[in-house]
């Protein structure tokens, strides 16, 4: 038997989030909703999508539709994500999860109390060199850490000329800190444990873009393209996280792990897909890096053009299983609760200019 989904927002949701569900042998996508209901069907007939709506209590009206996940810009998450809730159905929620820590917590509590499962997409635990740089740190390859450094240099946002969209206002949720900080957050957490305080500096580099939608004016942007955080966690091991998404040539995705028995580094330098591509480096004090083969028992069971695609069908069924079960089990929205918390104590820290504690979680 499979599950009855829905899909909400059709930008990255046509892109992965349809293909992903529909590669699954038990979920069938029985809806899809767009604020325009002409796209809405447009894609559902080139999906061989049954129901396409632009209300969504009409698309949670069905009683085929068991389960929701949401992609719609992040300032719409809140109400649609509790309107699902409310409706009894399950949830993905893409990442950054909402617009503050407390209507997160507010979703979680609301999924617990009704006995639903929510879930966030974090896709990087399901990636098969993250997953084996996971087991490498559980078993103590590095020792006592002495210092992580993340460094995440992308090229999508460098051209001035890139439309000005939500994407470029804080108030809707845009900016690198949401877009990516989001899952440096999640993964520092699930890698090396909680966060004790962070000290965080925001940029933006293009102030102004173009909006295509007034003749091209020049609007404003308020947004981060640009984020330099100090971390210390519970352990007291110091974090160094640079992101940015303006850098022509960037390094690319990078996580450095050095510790007194060793040293573990994972990244990739291909900046057109931020899954393909990652490499796991190791070495003992004093010897050399080499690479690591990554278990074949961890590597998906395909592959596809878009990186991003293996992953998210790993999450689906992380999310199927968790329905199943009726286990609300890691990474669930908890997690997303706790990316948020950093990414608005990130915020907090930029304003007050000073360190700030997190609490514990």
């Amino acid at each position: 038997m499979s599950i009855g989904v829905a899909v909400v927002g059709t930008g990255f949701g046509q892109k992965i989030h349809i293909p992903g569900f529909q590669h699954h042998p038990e979920i069938e996508v029985v809806a899809v909703w767009n604020r325009d209901l002409g796209k809405a069907k447009a894609i559902a007939d080139s999906q061989q999508i049954p129901h396409a709506f632009n209300r969504l209590d009409k698309l949670l009206s069905l009683p085929e539709v068991e389960a929701v996940s949401v992609s719609t810009p992040p300032f719409l998450h809140y109400e649609m994500a509790k309107q699902v809730l409310e409706a009894g159905k399950h949830l993905l929620l893409e990442k950054p999860m909402t617009l503050r820590v407390s209507e997160t917590k507010e979703l979680y509590q609301l999924a617990q109390q009704k006995g639903l499962i929510a879930i966030a997409d974090f896709e990087y635990r399901f990636v098969p060199a993250w997953q084996r740089l996971a087991e490498l740190l559980q078993e103590g390859y590095v020792g006592q850490t002495r210092l992580i450094k993340i460094d995440w240099l992308a090229v999508s946002r460098a051209d001035p000329d890139r439309p000005w969209n939500w994407y470029s206002r804080k108030d809707k949720g845009g900016g690198a800190l949401g877009a990516i900080g989001s899952h440096a957050f999640d993964y520092i957490h699930w890698l090396f444990g909680p966060v004790k305080r962070l000290c965080a500096h925001l940029s933006c580099a293009i102030p102004q873009r173009p909006d295509p939608a007034d003749g091209g004016k020049l609007k404003p942007v308020d947004a981060d393209d640009t984020c330099t955080i100090m971390l210390e966690l519970a352990d007291g091991t110091p974090c160094q996280v640079s992101l940015s998404s303006v850098t022509y040539q960037g390094r690319g995705h990078w996580v450095e792990v050095y510790g007194d028995r060793g040293t573990l580094v994972l990244g990739s330098d291909n900046l057109k897909d931020y899954v393909h591509g990652f490499h796991l480096y190791a070495a003992l004090a004093g010897q050399n890096l080499s690479e690591q083969e990554i278990p074949k028992r961890l590597a998906f069971p395909q592959v596809f053009t878009d990186g991003r695609l293996a992953p998210f069908i790993r999450v689906a069924d992380h999310w199927l299983n968790c329905i199943k079960s009726s286990q609300n089990n890691s990474p669930s929205l908890k997690e997303g609760v706790y990316s948020q918390l950093l990414m608005d104590l990130t915020h907090e820290s930029h304003e007050k200019k000073c360190w700030v504690d997190v609490p514990k979680y």
